[in-house]
């Protein structure tokens, strides 16, 4: 597992988005209808199994990180700033279009 390289995003995170995530949270779930974009909260990306296979390729290991319960109710594109260069542009990129072709 790849956990490693997120270890210090919790530490970012626990201090930069504690509020943000906590309003995050509260928000429903995509509907599983709806289209999975690096714009859908993460944890709904990891209920749907076609998308958590596209984040298992991407990011393997992201819902078994110590703060996922911290960011799961963030998209990938507003998780990007905090993850001290783990998610890139391109790797968003990427991601998105994997997510994209989901139909």
């Amino acid at each position: 597992m790849k956990l490693a390289p997120f270890a210090a995003l919790g530490l970012a995170l626990a201090a930069a988005t504690a509020p943000v995530a906590a309003s995050a949270q509260e928000a429903p779930a995509a509907a599983p209808a709806a289209t999975l974009s690096i714009d859908t909260p993460i944890a709904a990306l990891v209920a749907d199994a076609r998308a958590k296979a596209v984040l298992d390729k991407h990011l393997p290991g992201i819902d078994q990180h110590p703060a996922f319960e911290q960011f799961k109710g963030m998209s990938l594109k507003v998780l990007a700033p905090y993850s001290q260069g783990m998610i890139t542009d391109d790797l968003l990129a990427k991601i998105g279009a994997d997510l994209a072709a989901i139909k």
